[in-house]
This record gives structure tokens, C-alpha cells and sequence, in this order.
């Protein structure tokens, strides 16, 4: 599970074990073997390495315990919070609307409904994605 240090210096590597200390446990442990929340939170570790301005995260949450989906999205906030950008496609629309400062709502490709958090309230928000009122 060791980062390549080809192009990547040791302050970088030791910022992300910061950022996410179990990491530093397991760098002689493969990918495979972690969980599937240590393995979202290592893509992101690996993608803030680079320190991006933006990160692009295609549903962040699949495949996880709802425990495991809330400390990922905590660490999503915590990202946010130290000045990345951050764009989200996820499954989990609740959880989703909740941590964003915006959100577009697509249907056939186009863009059905934007707002903020308020947009949780919005009827036809509820009886789609959180099962009605």
C-alpha cells in the first residue's frame, strides 16, 4: 500500500499519514487487503497527495456500512474545509445535499432542480430520492 516516492516528497507522505493515521499502520499492507473504507480513504489520500484544488468523487459511499459512509464523508468535510474543491456524484443523495454548499439535481441529462440545503424540503426531492415525507 506504499505510495510511490518517485515524484513525492517525504513531507507530503508524512501530511497525508496526518490526515489519516491508520494509513501509516498499514503502508506494508496491499489495497486488496484493507477494508472498503480504508480503500475509499486511501483513493483519497493518494488524490490529496498532489494537493488538488479540486477533487472529482464518483459515489464516494458504494459499497460501504452506513458507519463507514459517515466517516468517509467526515474526512470529505474535512478536505473541503482546508480549501479543496470538491465535486461529488453519490448514490446517497441525503448525505450528499446535507454536506454541500450546492446541489444539482439532473434528470435525462439536465439540470432539474439546484439549490442548497433547502433543497431537501422540496416535495418532489422527498418523494424521489428519500422515500416521501
Amino acid at each position: 500500500m506504499s505510495f510511490s516516492k518517485k515524484n513525492i516528497s517525504a513531507k507530503q507522505i508524512d501530511e497525508v499519514y496526518k490526515f489519516f493515521p491508520f494509513l501509516k499502520n498499514k503502508e506494508k499492507e496491499l489495497a486488496q487487503n484493507l477494508s472498503g473504507g480504508q480503500q475509499q480513504m486511501l483513493a483519497l489520500a493518494r488524490a490529496l497527495i498532489i494537493k488538488p484544488k479540486l477533487l472529482l468523487l464518483d459515489e464516494p459511499s458504494l459499497g460501504l456500512s452506513p458507519k463507514t459512509t459517515k466517516e468517509v464523508f467526515g474526512k470529505i468535510k474535512e478536505i473541503n474545509s482546508s480549501g479543496v474543491g470538491i465535486v461529488i456524484v453519490e448514490q446517497n443523495a441525503k448525505l450528499a445535499v446535507e454536506i454541500a454548499d450546492r446541489t444539482y439535481v439532473l434528470e435525462d441529462g439536465q439540470i432539474a432542480l439546484s439549490g442548497g440545503k433547502e433543497i431537501l424540503s422540496d416535495e418532489k426531492i422527498k418523494d424521489i430520492y428519500f422515500g416521501g415525507r
